[in-house]
């Protein structure tokens, strides 16, 4: 039986209800309150037509009643089929039942729209970032062109070609990589290693960034026997890492810190470079997303979000705290588990 039969069949349930409860109403009236008037009039027929009057009036009122909600949530309903994620239904009603309906349709709708907003934003950033590279190579693949074009000339050149063919290929390496996370629940790869030694290990291969911007490395890391998938922690401090050298001031401080607290294990990558200002800070794990002066540094806007889930399967949780122009920490929490093997 379908919702449109149970709905008729209940209102027609209603409608004799409400004319058999007027009946009996009517009836004792005549009896016992008007019994004068009831020796007049005791028809039976004259209670009959009164009750079915009156019946009628009550059952179409709550019909009525119990319709108008059903035809809004269907005319709200077409709307979002066509697209328009704007419609909002009154969470106010007599049935309980009419009134779960609506909130469930409005929390449905606010969902839809935020994961259009997130489609054509994420479409809209990788058309830029992937669009920006292309241009700047073309650009100076045509430059090259030129036969009046000094060595030193073809060099930068070249070098530029050369930066921004390495943009595409690391932009293009996590948005698979990303991809691929996003739609995976478990992590099946795990081993047994030296924590520290890693973040170590990782922190050489950016050597040549911290020793441009003269940074001063604060090293607190206690030896830690980790059991989890290596390449993709690694995958963690590197952006973590990378993130704190780009955004940190000429002559800083960089400050890693592996501690392990009671039962848990905290790894904390600190600056004291630009910092966040409060609007970022909350979009700081969104996928794309760069605040204003994140522009003048090279990036994607991905580095965060891939950690972020990263971090989470592999049973972890992530923490931010920044200030603008005093610095950003970044903190990265796993319990017990991750110490056994």
């Amino acid at each position: 039986m379908s919702i449109a039969h149970i709905f008729v069949l209940l209102v027609a349930v209603i409608a004799m209800t409400s004319m058999l409860l007027t009946f009996i109403i009517i009836y004792l009236l005549l009896r016992f309150s008007f019994s004068p008037i009831a020796g007049a009039v005791t028809s039976s027929t004259f209670v009959a037509i009164l009750s079915i009057v009156v019946g009628s009036i009550i059952s179409t009122y709550f019909s009525r009643k119990m319709v108008r909600p059903i035809l809004k949530i269907n005319e709200a309903a077409k709307k979002v089929a066509m697209g328009d994620f704007s419609v909002r239904l009154e969470e106010k009603s007599i049935a309980v039942e009419i009134k779960q309906i609506a909130e469930n349709f409005n929390v449905m709708v606010r969902e839809l729209s935020n994961t259009e907003t997130l489609r054509n934003d994420f479409v809209s950033n990788v058309s830029h970032e992937f669009k920006t590279p292309l241009a700047a190579i073309e650009g100076y693949a045509t430059l090259l062109q030129d036969d009046m074009l000094s060595k030193e000339e073809e060099d930068k050149y070249i070098r530029y070609i050369l930066e921004n063919t390495g943009r595409l290929t690391k932009l293009t390496k996590n948005i698979l990589l990303l991809s691929r996370l996003e739609n995976q629940e478990i992590i099946l790869q795990k081993e047994r290693f030296s924590l520290d030694e890693q973040i170590r290990r990782v922190l050489l291969v950016y050597e040549n960034l911290w020793e441009e911007k003269n940074l001063t490395i604060d090293l607190n890391l206690e030896s830690i026997i980790f059991y989890g998938n290596q390449s993709l922690l690694a995958q963690v401090w590197s952006n973590l890492i990378e993130n704190a050298i780009k955004f940190s001031i000429q002559d800083g401080i960089l400050s890693i810190n592996c501690l392990l607290i009671g039962t848990s294990v905290t790894v904390t990558v600190k600056d004291n470079g630009i910092g966040m200002e409060d609007e970022v800070k909350k979009h700081a794990f969104d996928k794309f997303y760069q605040g204003e002066r994140s522009h003048h540094v090279k990036g994607n806007g991905l580095g965060l979000a891939l950690v972020n889930r990263i971090v989470t399967l592999c049973g972890g949780t992530m923490s931010l705290e920044s200030e603008k122009d005093v610095g950003t920490a970044v903190t990265v929490t796993f319990e017990a588990e991750n110490l056994k093997s």
